[in-house]
């Protein structure tokens, strides 16, 4: 029995498809250059050169730049730790303290964060002139202050012959270390430091949108 093979196509149709193909795919490129237009304001060629260096401009103007901070809402930009005893105490001062008197040794360790509420940025804290940015920030603020309480315990507790420990003096002794390590934290500058990361930070996300230079007030 014969066996029939098929026949190869003719150099016509080669030709054919291999126009037909390179019709499709400057189509394409056309279409993908006008969706480029629109959607970024770029043409086919920047679009061409931006992927080329590795990046794309886009051309934010000022409520864009409002919106991408205001994203941010509460920045915390540091972090302050601190380990400390603090002393309670409760007495009588008509009585002598080995009689009634409640004394409590806590060792805590607590944590300070600071940073920058961007919910407060306000468009006209914001001015934008060709590729340059001048932003108000918010100050910076003391966002957290806590203690940690797997690392915070208490050190001894004596009490008078006659007394009972207060039920209320532990936590009085953790809300005082919470305002001495917060103070702590104001004295060696957490603020300034909270504000100089969040101009760092906040440089850095405006000239991702396509900046040269940004200025802060």
């Amino acid at each position: 029995m014969n066996e029939s093979t098929p026949a190869a196509p003719s150099a016509k149709s080669a030709v054919a498809l291999l126009a037909g193909t390179l019709a499709g795919a400057v189509i394409m490129l056309v279409l993908v250059g006008a969706a480029a237009w629109l959607s970024t304001g770029m043409g086919l060629l920047h679009l061409a050169r931006a992927f080329r260096d590795g990046r794309v401009v886009i051309n934010a103007d000022q409520p864009a730049v409002v919106h991408q901070i205001q994203q941010l809402q509460r920045l915390e930009t540091v972090s302050y730790t601190m380990d400390k005893i603090i002393s309670g105490e409760r007495d009588n001062p008509y009585l002598p303290k080995f009689l009634v008197s409640d004394r409590l040794l806590l060792v805590v360790h607590g944590e300070v964060i600071a940073g920058v509420d961007l919910t407060k940025l306000q468009v006209a804290d914001v001015s934008v002139k060709g590729r340059s940015v001048s932003i108000r920030l918010p100050k910076a603020e003391i966002l957290v202050t806590r203690l940690d309480n797997t690392k915070t315990r208490v050190y001894s507790r004596d009490t008078g012959l006659f007394s009972s420990p207060d039920p209320n003096l532990e936590s009085q002794v953790r809300q005082e270390a919470e305002r001495q390590i917060q103070q702590a934290a104001l004295q060696d500058g957490i603020l300034k430091s909270a504000d100089e990361n969040a101009r760092t930070a906040i440089a850095t996300i405006v000239k991702g949108l396509g900046f040269d230079h940004v200025e802060f007030q």
